[in-house]
């Protein structure tokens, strides 16, 4: 998922009130170059990280879809929770 073990243990939920918190501080425009670099690549990898969560949820939502129709193929995610 990710290179940073710290992050890879994060929940989705946690992942996300982290990257926020980056964005927050990033924006705030207070960091110094340094650590704004820093952030940037922080921020980086939790975004990926929520991302591979998300698109593990959206893996287990098309595998009860195809088992609940017995069908093989997959639907798109927003199609999925209609």
């Amino acid at each position: 998922m990710t290179s940073h073990p710290e992050i890879a243990a994060l929940s989705f939920e946690d992942a996300l009130k982290a990257l926020e918190d980056v964005v927050r501080r990033l924006e705030s425009g207070e960091a110094p170059l340094d650590e704004s670099i820093a952030l940037y690549a922080r921020g980086d990898a939790l975004r990926a990280h929520c991302q591979a969560r998300l698109d593990a949820a959206q893996a287990r939502i098309e595998a009860v879809v195809a088992e609940r129709d017995g069908a093989l193929a997959t639907r798109p995610f927003d199609e999925a929770v209609a």
